[in-house]
């Protein structure tokens, strides 16, 4: 700018005749300095000396401080990167988890049956020739299996019907997580011995289709879910009703 420039042009002669009128002085002081060597003298002239520092680093032009940039405001992350959509399996399985928790009113043990339940088959009979599991309910064992300890169980005829049981179980990827494990499928030989199974792991809540066993074990576990074709059954006590496992956990 021609103001700023002027300005310094102007002290730039001012520090030039203070440099000249100093100059002078001090050619005189070592001249008497020469000619009288006392302290007085010498006093005077380191005084003088510092007094001419101090004028120099006083008066001398100084260089405007160059300009910083204004500083670049951080980016907001919220702002650069967009929001990633929660992927759906995840919200359900939340959701899932939650109704999970409350159906099951805090119990830690769960036993369910299998036939009519988890497979699709509904008699022994049946799982002789073929076991099938329901796809629908396979996440949702699996969610039950992460909450509490979960024991399936079945009335069957032969070995042949616990082989065809294990590998439907284990191809539909029940075993994958480690909750639920083939230890933790049991298998009887009469409706008495479900009822025993139920009774000696002292199980919170058991799902089942028989409604004998599930009226018996009502005196000695705290919930029973009873799988039934008529929908909306009034039981007594602490029994519920529902025509599937998937709807009773919706």
């Amino acid at each position: 700018m021609p103001g700023l420039a002027a300005t310094e042009q102007e002290a730039v002669s001012l520090v030039r005749r203070v440099a000249r009128a100093l100059n002078r002085h001090v050619t005189d002081i070592f001249a008497l300095l020469f000619s009288h060597k006392g302290a007085g003298s010498l006093g005077a002239v380191a005084g003088f000396a510092i007094a001419v520092v101090f004028a120099w680093k006083f008066l001398r032009p100084r260089r405007p401080a160059p300009k910083r940039p204004p500083p670049t405001p951080a980016a907001d992350p919220a702002a650069t990167v967009p929001d990633a959509a929660e992927p759906i399996g995840d919200s359900g399985k939340v959701v899932t988890r939650e109704i999970v928790v409350k159906r099951l009113r805090g119990c830690r043990k769960v036993t369910c049956q299998l036939l009519g339940v988890v497979f699709e088959e509904k008699t022994p009979e049946e799982l002789q020739e073929h076991a099938t599991v329901r796809p629908s309910v396979v996440e949702l064992l699996l969610e039950i299996s992460r909450y509490c300890d979960l024991y399936l169980m079945e009335t069957v005829l032969d070995d042949k019907s616990e082989e065809n049981a294990l590998m439907a179980l284990e191809t539909s990827g029940l075993f994958r997580t480690g909750g639920l494990m083939k230890e933790k499928v049991l298998f009887c030989s009469t409706e008495v011995g479900r009822t025993s199974f139920v009774r000696q792991l002292e199980s919170d809540f058991h799902i089942d289709t028989n409604l004998d066993i599930v009226s018996q074990l009502s005196r000695f576990i705290r919930c029973q879910l009873f799988i039934s074709t008529v929908e909306g059954e009034q039981l007594a006590g602490n029994i519920y009703n529902s025509p599937s496992l998937e709807q009773f956990f919706s």
